[in-house]
Protein backbone atom coordinates (compact mmCIF):
# COMPACT_ATOMS: atom_id res chain seq x y z
CA UNK A 1 0.00 0.00 0.00
CA UNK A 2 1.31 3.71 -0.45
CA UNK A 3 1.21 4.01 3.50
CA UNK A 4 4.40 2.58 5.26
CA UNK A 5 3.95 0.13 7.53
CA UNK A 6 4.45 2.09 11.04
CA UNK A 7 1.30 4.67 9.52
CA UNK A 8 -0.77 2.12 7.87
CA UNK A 9 -3.13 1.32 10.92
CA UNK A 10 -3.43 5.39 11.09
CA UNK A 11 -3.74 6.21 7.42
CA UNK A 12 -6.18 3.26 6.86
CA UNK A 13 -8.74 5.33 9.86
CA UNK A 14 -7.36 8.55 8.42
CA UNK A 15 -8.66 7.34 4.62
CA UNK A 16 -11.49 6.26 5.96
CA UNK A 17 -12.55 9.41 7.96
CA UNK A 18 -11.77 11.63 4.87
CA UNK A 19 -14.13 9.49 2.51
CA UNK A 20 -17.01 9.86 5.45
CA UNK A 21 -16.52 13.28 6.36
CA UNK A 22 -16.63 14.57 2.52
CA UNK A 23 -19.78 11.62 2.18
CA UNK A 24 -21.59 13.51 5.31
CA UNK A 25 -20.72 17.19 4.01
CA UNK A 26 -22.44 15.51 0.44
CA UNK A 27 -25.15 14.17 2.57
CA UNK A 28 -25.97 17.55 4.18
CA UNK A 29 -26.05 19.67 1.27
CA UNK A 30 -28.32 16.95 -0.39
CA UNK A 31 -30.59 17.34 3.10
CA UNK A 32 -31.21 20.71 2.67
CA UNK A 33 -27.98 22.29 3.86
CA UNK A 34 -28.03 20.10 7.53
CA UNK A 35 -25.52 22.01 9.50
CA UNK A 36 -24.92 19.02 11.62
CA UNK A 37 -23.84 17.04 9.33
CA UNK A 38 -22.01 19.38 7.46
CA UNK A 39 -20.41 20.19 10.50
CA UNK A 40 -19.56 16.41 11.58
CA UNK A 41 -18.11 15.89 8.38
CA UNK A 42 -16.02 18.73 8.76
CA UNK A 43 -14.00 18.09 11.68
CA UNK A 44 -13.96 14.23 10.15
CA UNK A 45 -12.37 15.29 6.99
CA UNK A 46 -9.82 17.43 8.94
CA UNK A 47 -9.15 14.54 11.40
CA UNK A 48 -8.73 11.94 8.73
CA UNK A 49 -6.29 14.39 6.98
CA UNK A 50 -4.53 14.75 10.09
CA UNK A 51 -4.08 11.05 10.51
CA UNK A 52 -3.47 10.13 6.65
CA UNK A 53 -0.11 13.18 6.45
CA UNK A 54 0.26 13.52 10.58
CA UNK A 55 -0.74 16.32 12.78
CA UNK A 56 2.24 18.37 11.81
CA UNK A 57 2.27 18.50 8.01
CA UNK A 58 -0.83 19.21 8.34
CA UNK A 59 -0.60 22.77 10.18
CA UNK A 60 2.09 23.10 8.08
CA UNK A 61 -0.01 22.58 5.13
CA UNK A 62 -2.76 25.26 6.14
CA UNK A 63 -0.38 27.90 7.22
CA UNK A 64 1.41 27.68 4.66
CA UNK A 65 1.90 31.68 2.90
CA UNK A 66 0.54 30.54 -0.56
CA UNK A 67 -2.41 28.71 0.90
CA UNK A 68 -3.46 31.34 3.69
CA UNK A 69 -6.78 32.95 1.29
CA UNK A 70 -7.73 29.13 1.31
CA UNK A 71 -7.46 28.09 4.88
CA UNK A 72 -8.77 31.52 5.95
CA UNK A 73 -11.78 30.68 3.92
CA UNK A 74 -12.05 26.63 4.34
CA UNK A 75 -12.14 27.75 8.29
CA UNK A 76 -14.47 30.67 7.85
CA UNK A 77 -17.07 28.76 6.09
CA UNK A 78 -16.51 25.83 9.09
CA UNK A 79 -17.23 28.70 11.64
CA UNK A 80 -20.21 29.73 9.55
CA UNK A 81 -21.74 26.32 9.32
CA UNK A 82 -21.67 26.10 13.59
CA UNK A 83 -23.38 28.76 13.47
CA UNK A 84 -26.34 27.98 11.74
CA UNK A 85 -25.44 29.47 8.66
CA UNK A 86 -25.10 26.45 6.21
CA UNK A 87 -25.62 28.14 2.97
CA UNK A 88 -23.18 30.52 2.93
CA UNK A 89 -21.01 28.48 5.00
CA UNK A 90 -20.45 25.57 2.35
CA UNK A 91 -20.31 28.27 -0.49
CA UNK A 92 -17.06 29.98 1.55
CA UNK A 93 -16.13 26.26 2.45
CA UNK A 94 -15.95 25.19 -1.17
CA UNK A 95 -14.43 28.21 -2.02
CA UNK A 96 -11.74 27.47 0.19
CA UNK A 97 -11.45 23.94 -0.59
CA UNK A 98 -10.75 24.58 -4.36
CA UNK A 99 -8.36 27.45 -3.10
CA UNK A 100 -6.55 24.73 -0.76
CA UNK A 101 -6.24 21.23 -3.13
CA UNK A 102 -7.02 22.94 -7.03
CA UNK A 103 -3.39 22.48 -7.33
CA UNK A 104 -4.28 18.07 -6.87
CA UNK A 105 -7.17 18.34 -9.78
CA UNK A 106 -5.11 17.95 -12.82
CA UNK A 107 -3.06 15.04 -10.85
CA UNK A 108 -6.65 13.66 -10.10
CA UNK A 109 -7.81 14.34 -13.77
CA UNK A 110 -5.12 12.99 -15.13
CA UNK A 111 -5.75 9.60 -12.67
CA UNK A 112 -9.03 9.19 -14.18
CA UNK A 113 -8.36 9.61 -17.20
CA UNK A 114 -6.27 6.24 -17.20
CA UNK A 115 -9.32 4.33 -15.94
CA UNK A 116 -11.18 2.27 -18.22
CA UNK A 117 -14.62 3.17 -18.00
CA UNK A 118 -14.02 6.70 -16.31
CA UNK A 119 -11.07 7.47 -18.95
CA UNK A 120 -13.65 7.22 -21.91
CA UNK A 121 -16.49 9.31 -20.78
CA UNK A 122 -13.83 11.84 -19.94
CA UNK A 123 -12.69 11.75 -23.60
CA UNK A 124 -15.92 12.84 -25.26
CA UNK A 125 -16.03 16.01 -27.00
CA UNK A 126 -18.02 18.40 -25.22
CA UNK A 127 -16.63 16.68 -21.22
CA UNK A 128 -13.21 16.73 -22.35
CA UNK A 129 -13.16 21.17 -23.07
CA UNK A 130 -15.00 21.26 -19.32
CA UNK A 131 -12.85 19.09 -18.06
CA UNK A 132 -9.46 20.69 -19.07
CA UNK A 133 -11.11 24.24 -18.44
CA UNK A 134 -11.79 22.75 -14.64
CA UNK A 135 -8.47 21.13 -14.29
CA UNK A 136 -6.70 24.13 -15.37
CA UNK A 137 -5.46 22.73 -18.33
CA UNK A 138 -4.24 25.59 -21.12
CA UNK A 139 -6.75 25.72 -23.85
CA UNK A 140 -4.99 24.43 -27.28
CA UNK A 141 -4.01 27.39 -30.44
CA UNK A 142 -4.69 26.11 -33.68
CA UNK A 143 -1.74 25.95 -36.07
Amino acid sequence: MWLSDSQSTFGEFGVGMTAFGLALIGLGVVLFFDAGLIAIGDILFLAGMSMIIGVQKTVFFFTRRDKLRGSVAFFAGFVLVLIKWPIVGILVEAFGFLNLFGDFFPVAINFLRSLPLVGRLLSLPGIRQAVDRIGGYPSQYPV
